[in-house]
Parts: structure tokens; sequence; C-alpha cells
């Protein structure tokens, strides 16, 4: 949890996922040398999961503190002493940027990130004392109940999930979805062998499509209509 005060200027810059680049390249996304996946708004940063990652100013977690999937997510205008938020690896940056890039996968944006928790209310108080971002509402759908934060103005949806069974104490990267500008054409691009079939998303009149787990990506990655 950060001590800090909250601010309603947090952006979360970059989600950094510990992961194959050139997997996540195969896929259509353009990536720059040192792994950053520019798109509007939060980027992906792909590190590797070995101890020889890029150094932590620049991926935004410690090389030896490297796991698969999403490890940490780097914000700006919060604290600078904060180092986790809620059980989540933060680190404190500088606003990035703007960084531009064509993507043939037709790549826009990050729609949300999920965080997967044991205790709705303090990993949702922790999210909004760390950025000043309040919790939007609570979504209940049978054992799952699911709180939504905007991190700044226009900016990255943060799904928190509890399911009822779920005992875990800190808050835990799950997965991401990816804003695609024409989501039957980059199913097309990938194929069945990678990416499921489209279907109708919670969100009313836009669809979604899961990258298979056997892609290799390292965490959960989803597709989904503007």
């Amino acid at each position: 949890m950060s001590d800090g005060m909250a601010t309603a200027s947090a952006r979360v810059e970059w989600l950094t996922i510990a992961g194959d680049l050139d997997t996540w390249r195969s896929l259509g996304l353009s990536a720059t040398d040192d792994g950053l996946i520019p798109l509007f708004g939060t980027a992906l940063r792909i590190v590797s999961p070995e101890a020889t990652s890029a150094p932590p100013a620049k991926t935004g977690v410690a090389a030896d503190d490297v796991q698969a999937g999403i490890v940490g997510w780097a914000i700006s205008g919060i604290d600078d002493s904060t180092t986790s938020i809620a059980g989540l690896a933060t680190t404190v940056v500088e606003q990035l940027a703007p960084t531009f890039a064509t993507h043939s996968l037709g790549a826009r944006s990050i729609d949300h990130v999920v965080v997967m928790t044991g205790d709705l209310e303090s990993t949702t108080g922790d999210i909004a004392l760390a950025t000043g971002c309040e919790l939007k509402r609570i979504r209940e759908v049978g054992k799952i109940r699911q709180g939504f934060h905007r991190i700044g103005r226009g900016g990255l949806i943060v799904e928190v999930v509890q399911h009822e069974d779920d005992n875990r104490s800190d808050g835990e990267f799950w997965g991401i979805v990816i804003i695609v500008d024409d989501l039957d054409a980059a199913c097309v691009q990938l194929g069945p062998d990678r990416v499921g079939e489209p279907k109708d998303a919670v969100q009313p009149g836009r669809r979604i499509a899961t990258i298979r787990s056997s892609v290799g990506l390292g965490t959960a990655v989803a597709l989904m209509s503007a």
C-alpha cells in the first residue's frame, strides 16, 4: 500500500509483462528494441523472464523479481515513495512521451486490466488511496464481485475481481483486453489456432475474442472491438 497522498493526476504509463518479445510481435504488434509496445494511453513493456532482464529503470520491475505474466505497472502522478498498491508491484515514473506505432493487428489501446483479489474492498480502497481514482461501481454476478476504477481522465480501466472462494490477501494481475480496429480482420490474421471465435462482450454492442494460452504470451489476453 502507498503511504503517500492520493492524486487525481495519476496515469498508468505501461504494464510490465514477463514474456517473449518475439511472440508478442508475432501477433502483429510493433515494439521497440527495449520491449515497449506503444498504444494510445497505457503501453505494454515486455521483459525477459530471466534474470538478464532490462534494468529496473526501463522495465518498472527488478530483474530478479521477474516472473511470468503481468509483473507490475509503471504509474506517473503519484507519490514517489510508492512501491506497491494492494500488493501490485508499482514503479513511479515520469509521464511517457507520446510514442506512435502502427500495428498490423490493428491494436489501438488497452481497454482494461484485470486484477484478482480475495478482498475487493481492501484492494479497491488501496487503489483509490494511492491514485486518487475512486471506485466507480461494483457489479455482482453469482459468486463473483467486480469493482471498477479508471486511472486518470480517459485512462486505463482497472477491473478488480473477487470470487467468493478466493482467499488471496493481495491483488494479482490476471490479464488484459486490447481494443482493435477490426476484430474480424484481427482474428483472420491470427487464425483459429491462435485466437478463439469472436463472441458478444459484456459491453453492449461490442465483441471479444480470446488469444489461446498455447500462444505463450504468459498472461491472459483478449481482443475487443472498438
